[in-house]
């Protein structure tokens, strides 16, 4: 009589399936960094078709961005739910609804079907932030998370940087029209060139979310609720201080990396920085994204032996002194050291939520939730520094000082980043009865 063991995969069978696993995952960053971009290129081009006020025009971004804030937390839920391979799978299915759902509003020719359709195509990316960046955090050694995180979260970048280049070249070279006979169209026919775009994004998800529900994913059920441990609820997970204090982070980190962006392009084109029209000052903002996706392939490698705790602070304070630089500067110092700043981004956001989540074990889907909903940092932190600008020109008459005086706020936001490296990201012994491990 004989009885069958069952043994664990041998490591290098498991090593195997993570890092084909993590092939995966860097095809789905990838989508979404795309994804996030398009709105660049949609916003300008159905405000001119549907001849939109600015502020109209910005509620396509407040339709996407919204979700962030409003669908973090149920994401976590079903992530609880259903793990992440699953969460992963679902959040790939209902972006792809979401980008079928623009084609009714294409064919009504209405711009309020486009917001729902927005709504939802970002609900399916909320979700897949909070599958996708744990899951990449866990897929592996503990010490090597934040390097992993970054790698992923490079090809998210270069997502983010081909983006608006495919956009433009699908919506606006749909047709064998100029630029004038395009104009000369009605609204109705117009708007038709945004089809093409969007069925090759569901058409995208759909695909990638077969092949995800086919493929043989770990399923590190192990740091989800479905592991079988108790139920831990948002404000139990919040008593755990390094995640507390990186929701924070991850708050004043995209308030700033998004701050520093929308400012570019105006700032750069200023007569005493740049001295350029501002069609030619974008090149500088595709410069500032371009870096932060090489200093995420460089930090991927730099993480692979670097204290996290020690480079992410060092970043942070770099960025400072760039800021500050181009405070006090003009000219080619100014502009440069301002697109510098996108370099030493570039490891932040992994790195806080590799940190953010470290040793929290079944209560990690619902601490990712919470960093995802932090995200919402990017429609706060502009709006603040722009009433900055505001104030500074209202009383020194000058744009381009009040320009360079308003990045004291931006320079804030680093500084947090620094304590948070330094200080707020240790882990500490969790509260009694959290359920946490011990740091």
């Amino acid at each position: 009589m004989s009885t069958h063991v069952r043994t664990a995969p041998a490591p290098a069978a498991r090593d195997a399936r993570h890092r084909a696993a993590l092939i995966a995952m860097t095809a789905i960053f990838f989508m979404w960094g795309f994804i996030t971009e398009l709105n660049g290129v949609l916003i300008p081009h159905l405000q001119s078709v549907f001849q939109l006020t600015h502020a109209r025009s910005m509620l396509l971004d407040s339709a996407f961005f919204g979700a962030y804030f409003v669908m973090a937390v149920p994401a976590g839920r079903v992530v609880a739910r259903v793990g992440y391979k699953l969460g992963i799978v679902i959040g790939l299915l209902i972006a792809g609804a979401g980008a079928l759902l623009v084609l009714p509003a294409v064919q009504a020719a209405s711009f309020d079907l486009f917001l729902p359709a927005l709504f939802i195509l970002a609900t399916g990316v909320v979700l897949l932030q909070v599958s996708a960046n744990p899951y990449v955090s866990l897929l592996g050694a503990p010490e090597r998370a934040a390097s992993r995180l970054n790698f992923a979260q490079a090809v998210n970048s270069l997502g983010h940087t081909i983006g608006p280049y495919v956009a433009g070249l699908l919506i606006f070279s749909a047709t064998m029209l100029s630029a004038e006979q395009l104009a000369a169209l009605p609204a109705a026919q117009r708007v038709q060139t945004v089809q093409p775009l969007y069925l090759g994004v569901a058409a995208a998800l759909i695909a990638l979310a077969l092949a995800v529900y086919f493929f043989r994913l770990p399923a590190l059920t192990e740091a989800t609720e479905q592991s079988g441990t108790r139920k831990h609820g948002f404000l139990e997970v919040l008593r755990h201080p390094h995640l507390r204090w990186g929701v924070l982070a991850v708050f004043f980190y995209v308030g700033v990396e998004v701050t520093v962006a929308h400012f570019m392009v105006k700032y750069v084109s200023r007569p005493e920085i740049g001295a350029m029209p501002e069609a030619d000052a974008s090149l500088y903002l595709s410069y500032y994204h371009g870096l932060a996706m090489l200093g995420r392939f460089v930090g991927a490698a730099l993480l692979m032996s670097a204290n996290p705790r020690r480079l992410l602070p060092l970043y942070a304070a770099i960025n400072i002194a760039l800021l500050l630089t181009t405070m006090s500067s003009a000219g080619g110092v100014a502009l440069w050291s301002v697109v510098l700043v996108g370099l030493f981004n570039s490891i932040m956001f992994p790195t806080i939520f590799t940190l953010a989540i470290e040793r929290l074990g079944p209560m990690t889907e619902k601490a990712s939730s919470l960093l995802v909903m932090a995200i919402v940092g990017g429609a706060v932190i502009p709006p603040l520094q722009g009433a900055c600008v505001d104030l500074f020109q209202v009383a020194l008459g000058d744009e381009t000082r009040a320009l360079q005086y308003a990045f004291f706020v931006s320079a804030l936001c680093y500084a947090y980043i620094v304590w948070y490296g330094l200080r707020g990201s240790r882990l500490r012994r969790p509260p009694a009865g959290s359920g946490g491990e011990r740091g």
